[in-house]
């Protein structure tokens, strides 16, 4: 099932702050930009069939010899994939890893050179990365820290970084310290040595005065051992790095030369009770509800990318949340279990309810600020957003609870569904669409985010050229909500690994972007083109016959008292195109019926409805959905 779904260029006064209020608000204002910039368009699968088993979970690429390289955490291996023909996905060979360690955890590639993190059987201990030639030959290995999760190349190929997360075991009876290791790729790869790993640790924070947001709580902990590295992005220039500290939510800046960290930031939280900053809460209330709501988002960011806008660094995170749960100490519960402070929440009654925010889950490690032993602030894990932020961790953009409203929209009926069912408001109460993964990839002249969501799945894609006017330009979702998720069954779930592979290396010298969903096991690739101008003409693309089903942006938009909408089929198939309400209901059948190869146009007159935010969605099949919106504005 594929959803398309285009929305509006947001002034910074806005910073698209909630996709209604920001849609409503700008129609008055005037400034409305409409018009998708660019299209994805699914073109290849591989399934390997293994389900909720992590056997797709990071790429890599070789430009030079057109291979993509996949994480099969399952297998204990890296597959490799012949991408010459990015229509047809091939599998060539597998990496064995099973020699070197116990589960793979990433893969990096570069100039003939493939990196592999390789957690050791026992994770407190320390762990691998596995140099192999681009033609599969074993060339050297060295240990890292524990738990090495992530590892990426810094630009100029002389650097790479390993995030060591240094995770407790079961019982917490042994915290090892997180850490990065920089290792010196600058020598052939079959000669990499022991001597050339430096090790960056954070013991000199042991004693410091930290941001009061960074959260330091693990049982008898200390500073560098309750840090847990988890992603990592590199400045352009090879100097710096940054380092989602994700439990911790913080970010650690880090001199990559000097080997040190330069500072910790904190990022803050986010309050959930300003208007744009909602959430759905509860999976009891049978309903969408984004609102409002007395509690403080803690970042918790997983995936970080680096890009520059006006010669400035900028960087990218999606905010999933993570929670500690071990044997011995567990620190989520759910609001209806606690008490609260009667002033802080006079209304603690109704708020506790399940409805409300009683199912919600939260730390109970913060909130008691006057230590009486009664709750007086709310944290809740996640942003449920994506945040743009400065280089020295200053928030520039946050999405608010726009993925929400968009996948709200989008599917109704699954609606903050999980990646092993289609149950409508699963994850309401957990960190909802639990956005994980970025990619960023400069595409005919701009700069787009690409966010994988873990959860419901898709991703979606932001227009991030200028930090402070962010647009949002489309969710397309591979998932089928209408099979129940299983071994090759439910289409694309558990989207993890995102990435973007540049038209100059592209095989097809078309931008591509390659997705590894951990729970279906599947691997897709997209091709990413353009789409239509501004003023409704698709130029060209039009006259020719269509090569994808697409649901084009209406057009004029915004229209009164009617627009037009176009849709494009590769082959002859029953359409259906249906107008809904922002609250979901159908106010118009536009198309239902069987219709030719080629490109189509149909009228919609608005004449009887009221002003507003409407969205349109074109079925094929009953199985390929594509969605976007329009504006009546009399």
């Amino acid at each position: 099932m594929r959803i398309s779904h285009q929305a509006l260029r947001a002034s910074s006064v806005f910073g698209f702050r909630g996709l209604k209020a920001a849609l409503t608000t700008l129609a008055l204002a005037g400034n409305v930009a409409f018009g998708q910039s660019i299209q994805l368009n699914s073109i290849a699968t591989h399934n390997t069939g293994i389900y909720d088993g992590s056997a797709s979970e990071i790429t890599a690429y070789d430009p030079d010899r057109r291979r993509l390289y996949v994480v099969n955490a399952q297998a204990q291996r890296v597959d490799v994939f012949d991408l010459r023909n990015p229509n047809a996905l091939v599998e060539l060979e597998s990496l064995d890893m099973s020699p070197y360690g116990a589960v793979v955890n990433s893969v990096a590639v570069h100039d003939g050179v493939v990196a592999v993190a390789v957690e050791n059987a026992v994770k407190t201990e320390p762990g691998k990365v596995v140099f192999f030639s681009t033609k599969g030959k074993f060339q050297s290995q060295v240990t890292v820290g524990a738990l090495p999760d992530m590892l990426t190349f810094t630009p100029d190929g002389r650097w790479l970084l390993v995030a060591n997360e240094g995770e407790p075991n079961s019982d917490y009876s042994i915290d090892p310290e997180g850490s990065i290791s920089i290792i010196d790729v600058s020598d052939d790869a079959d000669e990499i040595r022991q001597r050339d790993v430096r090790t960056v640790n954070f013991r000199a924070f042991n004693n410091a005065t930290l941001d009061p947001s960074i959260r330091i709580f693990g049982p008898h902990a200390a500073v560098a051992q309750d840090l847990e590295p988890e992603y990592i992005a590199v400045s352009s220039n090879s100097k710096y790095a940054w380092v989602t500290l994700q439990e911790n939510n913080a970010i650690a800046y880090i001199d990559i030369k000097r080997a040190k960290v330069v500072e910790l930031n904190g990022l803050g939280f986010k309050d959930h009770s300003v208007a744009g900053n909602g959430l759905d809460a509860s999976d009891r209330d049978n309903k969408i509800n984004i609102s409002n709501w007395p509690v403080k988002g803690m970042y918790l960011p997983d995936a970080i990318a680096s890009y520059k806008a006006r010669g400035k660094t900028f960087l990218v995170t999606a905010n999933e949340g993570d929670v500690r749960e071990y044997d011995t100490f567990e620190e989520a519960v759910r609001v209806g279990s606690l008490t609260l402070d009667p002033e802080a929440f006079p209304e603690a009654a109704t708020l506790q309810d399940n409805a409300n925010l009683g199912r919600l889950t939260v730390t109970n490690t913060r909130g008691d600020t006057d230590n009486d032993g009664d709750f007086d602030e709310l944290y809740s894990f996640g942003g449920r957003s994506l945040s743009i932020w400065t280089s020295d961790g200053r928030l520039v953009y946050d999405s608010g609870d726009a993925l929400e409203q968009i996948t709200a929209a989008a599917f109704p009926e699954n609606f903050n569904a999980s990646n092993t069912n289609n149950t409508f408001d699963n994850r309401s109460d957990d960190k909802g669409p639990e956005p994980e993964g970025v990619a960023i990839g400069k595409v005919y002249g701009r700069t787009y985010a690409f966010i994988g969501l873990e959860r419901i799945g898709g991703i979606m894609v932001f227009d991030i050229s200028n930090p402070s006017c962010v647009t949002f330009e489309q969710y397309f979702n591979n998932r089928d909500f209408t099979q129940t998720p299983g071994p090759n069954s439910g289409g694309d779930l558990g989207a993890e690994g995102l990435l973007f592979i540049d038209e100059k290396d592209s095989p097809c010298r078309k931008p591509l972007l390659v997705v590894a969903n951990e729970v279906s096991g599947s691997t897709t690739v997209y091709e990413i083109s353009k789409g239509l101008h501004k003023d409704g003409n698709a130029g060209d693309e039009l006259a020719e016959m269509p090569e994808q089903f697409v649901l084009h942006q209406n057009y004029p938009n915004p229209f009164n008292p009617s627009t037009t909408i176009r849709y494009s089929l590769p082959e002859a198939v029953h359409v259906t195109i249906k107008v809904y309400s922002l609250a979901g209901a159908e106010v118009a059948t536009l198309v239902d019926d069987m219709r030719q190869a080629g490109n189509h146009e149909v009228m919609f007159s608005a004449g009887r409805l009221a002003s507003g935010t409407y969205f349109y969605r074109m079925q094929v099949n009953g199985e390929i959905t594509q969605m976007r919106q329009l504006m009546l504005v009399k």
